[in-house]
């Protein structure tokens, strides 16, 4: 796969991006050596490899660091609503503006 200069316009037309001749065709380089470089990854046959639980895993013992899952900050929502209109539940009440 790989695209075309009018297809990189209008991808920058969609992105809202202003873009010259140079940029664009700069631009369709790099977009088409990254589809060309996928290309190239998805011919590798991968039939029977296992997946790896880090890229290093296969030739090192890595294990990954968890850190415990625990609150490092403490719970200060009630002075943040302090200052808030409305609030119910611990929650912020709003203006219905969609019908």
């Amino acid at each position: 796969m790989s695209l075309t200069l009018s297809d990189v316009k209008r991808i920058a037309h969609l992105a809202q991006l202003e873009m010259d001749e140079q940029h664009s065709a700069a631009m369709l380089d790099k977009l088409n050596g990254i589809f060309a470089l996928a290309e190239q990854m998805q011919a590798v046959d991968t039939e029977g490899v296992a997946p790896l639980s880090h890229p290093l895993a296969a030739h090192m013992d890595v294990a990954l660091r968890l850190r415990e899952d625990v609150p490092t900050e403490p719970n200060r929502r009630d002075d943040y609503q302090q200052v808030a209109p409305k609030t119910e539940d611990g929650l912020y009440l709003v203006p219905k503006v969609i019908d």
